[in-house]
């Protein structure tokens, strides 16, 4: 009898262990005026404007950071004023915003207008087609500067989340300068198919995918489609 509830608990914990996945967060589905700056970056007639796009891109940085901020790690501090003494709540940890050059630029500053003690890592990787047809895409990483990741909250900040596999392999360069003891993503337009790659690349529930909209598919040339274009393009021109 003992060996059968045994084994019915056991196949139980593997039931649920299976159904825990990474939390993701659509800011879409919540009535906000995030969804604004999301529909100035997509729409033909104002992403022209470069400045207002980086700053759009900044200001969905920024809400998001307030809200990652509500799942940081928190202690009493007192704070001297010049007429008394209060306790005031602020975080414990040590966050360090990680990007990717050159389109994550304005997502980590709006995450850093917010996390202004914060530590900064980037990564500079491009996309290339493998093939004439311009349909079979690799992703390459050149250069990488951060300070030790171990034992940080690391914030990985992207504005477009394809098929993830830069994003995968940031995270994997990233953590060949230490291990982070939480982490956290964000990106402003995410593609399900991305999403589903992050999902098994983090299985368990420690890691929260935030997005400020999720787009059902790619195209044949791997961009989100309705998406917005080339997000690095977009804020800072084209490139050759």
């Amino acid at each position: 009898m003992r060996h059968y509830v045994h084994h019915i608990c056991t196949l139980a914990y593997l039931h649920i262990s299976t159904f825990i996945v990474m939390k993701v967060i659509n800011f879409a589905e919540t009535n906000s005026v995030l969804n604004q700056y999301v529909a100035e970056i997509r729409d033909v007639a104002v992403q022209g404007d470069r400045m207002r796009f980086r700053r759009n891109i900044e200001r969905i940085g920024e809400i998001m950071a307030y809200e990652m901020s509500k799942e940081l790690t928190y202690s009493v501090k007192q704070v001297q004023t010049p007429l008394g003494v209060e306790s005031v709540s602020t975080p414990d940890d040590e966050v360090v915003i990680a990007t990717v050059f050159r389109a994550g630029l304005p997502l980590h500053t709006g995450f850093l207008n917010m996390f202004d003690h914060a530590g900064n890592a980037f990564v500079s990787a491009y996309r290339y087609y493998k093939d004439k047809e311009c349909r079979t895409v690799d992703v390459h990483i050149e250069y990488i500067a951060t300070p030790d990741l171990s034992k940080k909250t690391l914030l990985i900040v992207d504005p477009m989340l394809a098929t993830g596999e830069s994003m995968e392999l940031a995270w994997k360069a990233f953590v060949t300068k230490g291990m982070p003891a939480k982490l956290q993503i964000a990106c402003v337009i995410a593609s399900q198919q991305g999403v589903e790659h992050l999902e098994k690349l983090f299985p368990g529930d420690e890691v929260t995918l935030w997005c400020a909209a999720i787009d059902p598919e790619m195209n044949e040339h791997s961009y989100i489609v309705p998406g917005l274009g080339d997000a690095g393009d977009l804020a800072f021109g084209d490139k050759i």
